[in-house]
């Protein structure tokens, strides 16, 4: 808009100057919209946004890819085989004839003698409860939250896509987009976060290109659930 009313200014000066026989070239006048220079929360109140991209059909249901969370379980087996195998030994000893070990004989006592309202068996209980508490979520949840389930052509054959890289392959298709000077994108399970500074044009129309592109990116990365889009735009700040 700027650009035409700018070359029929153009005109018109170019006309009155062979109208009035002179040779010199007139100045152009520039002309700007009261628009470009908006800030984000202004943009966003004229702006109508795309709706989430559909999600591809999928031959299989995508499920989350379960972790095997190996240091945890080797954790937790050290503990009971060390634990296991010292009150083995213990009790074999005792049967052998031995006296007891002094660790046990002391924890004994302190579990008779102590009340259950001392600060140390609060302490122990909690501790315990919390370590129990945070094995029951490791076995009821899959993990490997930075791995999106793609779309299962064959039954037999599962496909990851880590998050990184999916935020990376759409920050490349944001940054084709004209307008755009720099691009934030973050990855969520069921969300793409994105914001966007553009140094020229209208911010409503560098937003509707970068939904449109975005959208095609995200059906291009062929994940087995659409996460939803979200697109900011504001201009860079001032220096100084």
């Amino acid at each position: 808009m700027s650009e035409s009313q700018g070359s029929h200014a153009a005109g018109g000066a170019g006309g009155a100057g062979s109208a009035g026989g002179m040779g010199g070239t007139q100045p152009v006048p520039v002309v700007e919209r009261a628009g470009s220079e908006l800030d984000q929360s202004a943009s966003a109140a004229s702006y109508d946004p795309s709706p989430t991209p559909p999600t591809l059909p999928d031959n299989a249901k995508p499920t989350r890819f379960w972790s095997p969370r190996r240091v945890p379980a080797a954790v937790v087996a050290l503990l009971l085989l060390g634990g296991a195998g010292l009150l083995l030994y213990d009790i074999a000893a005792v049967r052998a004839g031995h006296s007891a070990m002094a660790w046990r004989g002391d924890l004994a006592r302190e579990l008779a003698e102590r009340p259950l309202k001392d600060t140390w068996v609060l302490v122990g209980a909690g501790v315990a409860a919390a370590a129990g508490l945070w094995l029951i979520v490791l076995a009821a949840t899959p993990g490997l939250r930075a791995v999106l389930a793609m779309r299962r052509e064959d039954a037999d054959v599962r496909a990851g896509l880590h998050r990184g890289a999916a935020a990376m392959v759409l920050r490349d298709r944001a940054m084709d987009v004209a307008g755009v000077q720099s691009v934030r994108v973050r990855m969520k399970r069921s969300k793409v976060d994105v914001r966007a500074v553009s140094h020229f044009r209208e911010l409503d129309d560098v937003r509707g290109d970068l939904d449109n592109t975005l959208a095609d990116g995200i059906r291009d990365l062929g994940l087995g659930r659409g996460p939803a889009l979200s697109v900011r735009v504001a201009r860079p700040g001032r220096k100084g």
